[in-house]
């Protein structure tokens, strides 16, 4: 005791009984913080094993989402896919997001650190609010530690919405690699076999006059509509698989040109398409009305068209222009 002279035994009694019943409360509020997480991931991996995607109304979200604690990723589409909204993107972009989850929820490496869920507008409106977020559809990551950074909001505007640039997103964000598995999708073989019976039913038919075959005209226009398709963004579009157009859920304005000059709009590469068949079918007018003889009254008709063509393309263009950039025609 000589170690505690002039110290009052009953302060030093009361100083290790408080000691005591701060240990024993922080271990109670751990047990009830492991429970609670228990009890979270024991909820998530039910829901996921009867849907890969969970839906989430503004309860939910706060809930397993938002609030602590939390050893999970919650990849989250916001999206807006009642019949009423008329978001045909939204739709487009949930069938992607299907196939992603789906692949992840039937793969060999499927884990509870990883889930996918959705949160309807007309759901969860106030998630919205809160989110500050006016527009859809919209990918998110929420992370198991921390708040989302800006790179957890997946670019869908730049790189498109396709199960695979999503695998490779959430890849860079979680370390979890998604092998991408799409459900057989016979389509194209049967419309190369319907192209092929078409061209070889067309062929025995005329078997006896082959002399389209030999047709200048015929071999131009199909090499143009080649041309215009690879100039127009179709290979673009095939190969990151962007939106037909934008509908903004808050107004319903719908956009068919994108705002960045990085990215496009299937329904963009659809009027650059016209644009080019425009200003080319007016050039070709114009040089037949300059070096054709016919009647003069029918070349004085045919040079107004072509330079009617002419005059659209310029005029779109300047629009689409200044739809891309703001107001300036170059940035």
């Amino acid at each position: 005791m000589a170690v505690f002279k002039g110290f009052p035994l009953n302060l030093l009694f009361a100083s290790i009984l408080l000691i005591l019943l701060l240990c024993i409360q922080s271990g109670g509020g751990q047990k009830k913080k492991e429970n609670m997480l228990g009890e979270k991931v024991e909820q998530m991996m039910e829901w996921s094993s009867r849907r890969s995607v969970i839906r989430m109304n503004g309860d939910k979200f706060r809930r397993f989402v938002k609030a602590p604690p939390r050893n999970y990723s919650v990849i989250v589409m916001f999206t807006a896919l009642q019949p009423q909204r008329q978001c045909s993107v939204c739709r487009q972009a949930n069938e992607e997001y299907q196939v992603l989850a789906n692949s992840w929820r039937y793969s060999s490496a499927f884990s509870n650190k990883l889930f996918f869920t959705v949160v309807d507008y007309d759901e969860g409106a106030d998630v919205f609010q809160q989110l500050n977020m006016n527009s859809a559809p919209t990918f998110m990551h929420f992370p198991a530690k921390g708040k989302p950074k800006r790179a957890d909001t997946f670019d869908l505007q730049r790189i498109g919405f396709a199960s695979e640039q999503l695998a490779k997103w959430i890849a860079d964000r979680t370390d979890v690699q998604i092998r991408v598995f799409r459900p057989p999708n016979y389509s194209g073989t049967i419309a190369l076999a319907l192209l092929v019976s078409l061209v070889g039913g067309l062929l025995y038919l005329r078997r006896n006059n082959l002399e389209f075959i030999y047709n200048k005209t015929g071999w131009a226009i199909a090499a143009l509509c080649v041309v215009f398709a690879m100039t127009s963004g179709q290979m673009w579009n095939h190969i990151r698989g962007p939106p037909y157009a934008h509908k903004n859920p808050q107004n319903g304005q719908v956009s068919y040109i994108h705002g960045s000059s990085q990215a496009q709009f299937v329904a963009e590469s659809h009027i650059i398409l016209l644009l080019n068949a425009a200003i080319t079918m007016g050039m070709v007018l114009l040089n037949e009305a300059a070096t054709s003889k016919g009647d003069v009254g029918k070349r004085r008709i045919i040079c107004l068209v072509g330079l009617g063509l002419v005059v659209f393309f310029f005029s779109f263009l300047l629009s689409i222009f200044r739809s891309k950039y703001h107001g300036y025609p170059y940035r």
